[in-house]
């Protein structure tokens, strides 16, 4: 156990944040300390010992904390607590600190714009393979305080957002990686600098000996380097290096994306013990993750493709780069600073069909670029590519459903968008 043991041990902690991650905490530690328990919506759960704990927003006021965990939802600058927690700003934490202080297992922490969830999910499949006791947990499903029965071998696999890295303190990795940075989530903090900063948290908390993963020819990364006070050795990765997958017969692997992804993931398994029969039958199988990037149909002249995780443009770019006569579905809510940036190379190439609240920013974004077309929604979207693809049956043909937006206008996540969109395909397949 680590020497900063008793940050959390016997305080009068306050658990802001009631979901996965809150909940995951407050179980972990809740036979070692004074409990108090705020939510920023109505809990429904059965439990009563978890309605005991949870506290009114007037108590809270009247309470010295000497510890309060943040889930990664809570935006400081707009959530009921505010001025509270602006005030005790030294008193935060995440559960990746809590984490850290309980456990000196090796982790792998991935963070990054976009390709974190395939990466960990690959890497994870190939270290499990291979009889590692490797454990999957953070921003991809499972908080880090869930896993039961963690041994001394037990590597940890760690997703990290850019909300739980923010809030983090003491939390570090022996392996932390960086795969690219683009504008993103400026809404929650504010500048593309201070996401910049809270993504590097993972890299400026490193020690002495431990290795750091950073593209290499990423501007921003590179920008920041530059300027932060990293001790890690820094391994710059070379994503133009990036042949490897023509070994493969894996469509998953065509897009610039997952092949920059792939090169990581060499990288890292450098510092393990993997046989290389292991390593290709892995890749080789993999078929990604729901929602990204997922060939969900392929017949000879037709490919449909769910993308519904990809929440920005630079997200959607890859998949563009790869694919023929593209019959591009997106909208929803854009990401301040958001850019349309694909080369005009590509430009005939597609056609997109624009649905939902923030029609008019992507008209802009696309205007004079792709052609393009508006719809009040997504089913009346795809009914109109169904149209065009049913007169133009024997032309090679790609669906690509990649919204560079957010779900939030008309779903309540990207993965009930991403069902929906399976469900209008069959019954579209079925009608053709």
């Amino acid at each position: 156990m680590s020497k900063n043991l008793n940050i959390f041990l016997k305080k009068k902690i306050l658990i802001y944040g009631l979901g996965k991650s809150g909940l995951s905490a407050f179980k972990f530690l809740m036979n070692k300390n004074n409990f108090f328990l705020f939510n920023y919506f109505k809990i429904n759960k059965k439990n009563f010992f978890i309605k005991k704990k949870i506290i009114s927003y007037g108590k809270i006021l009247k309470t010295n904390f000497d510890v309060i965990i943040l889930s990664p939802g809570i935006d400081i600058k707009e959530c009921k607590l505010s001025k509270l927690l602006k005030k005790n700003y030294s008193k935060i934490y995440s559960d990746l600190d809590v984490f850290y202080t309980f456990f000196k297992n090796d982790c792998i922490t991935i963070t990054g714009t976009n390709g974190k969830s395939t990466t960990c999910q690959l890497l994870y499949e190939v270290l499990i393979n291979q009889k590692f006791d490797a454990r999957l947990v953070g921003n991809i499903g499972n908080p880090v305080l869930s896993v039961k029965k963690i041994r001394k071998k037990t590597i940890f696999i760690i997703e990290a957002s850019s909300y739980q890295l923010e809030y983090s303190k003491i939390f570090r990795s022996k392996y932390s990686v960086i795969l690219n940075l683009s504008p993103d989530h400026i809404e929650r903090h504010g500048t593309l600098n201070k996401y910049v900063k809270a993504k590097f948290k993972l890299l400026k908390n490193q020690l002495r000996g431990q290795l750091a993963f950073v593209k290499k020819d990423d501007l921003l990364i590179s920008k920041e380097l530059k300027i932060s006070k990293v001790k890690s050795k820094i391994i710059r990765v070379n994503t133009n290096n990036n042949i490897f997958y023509k070994k493969f017969n894996n469509d998953y692997l065509l897009t610039e994306t997952n092949k920059e992804n792939l090169v990581f993931i060499l990288e890292i398994l450098k510092n393990f013990k993997i046989k290389s029969k292991i390593l290709f039958k892995t890749i080789q199988n993999f078929r990604g993750l729901k929602y990204r990037q997922q060939i969900i149909f392929k017949k000879k002249f037709l490919t449909i493709i769910n993308d519904s995780k990809s929440t920005s443009f630079s997200s959607s770019i890859g998949v563009l780069k790869v694919h023929s006569n593209i019959h591009w579905l997106l909208g929803g809510i854009y990401k301040k600073g958001d850019k349309f940036n694909l080369s005009k190379t590509y430009f005939k190439n597609i056609k997109a069909y624009i649905y939902g609240k923030n029609r008019k920013f992507f008209n802009k974004e696309l205007k004079g670029k792709i052609k393009n077309e508006n719809f009040y929604n997504l089913n009346s979207a795809l009914k109109k590519v169904f149209m065009i693809i049913k007169k133009k049956k024997h032309i090679k043909q790609t669906i690509l459903f990649s919204p560079s937006a957010a779900s939030f206008d008309s779903f309540k996540n990207f993965e009930e968008r991403g069902y929906y969109f399976n469900k209008l395909v069959k019954k579209e397949l079925n009608e053709i």
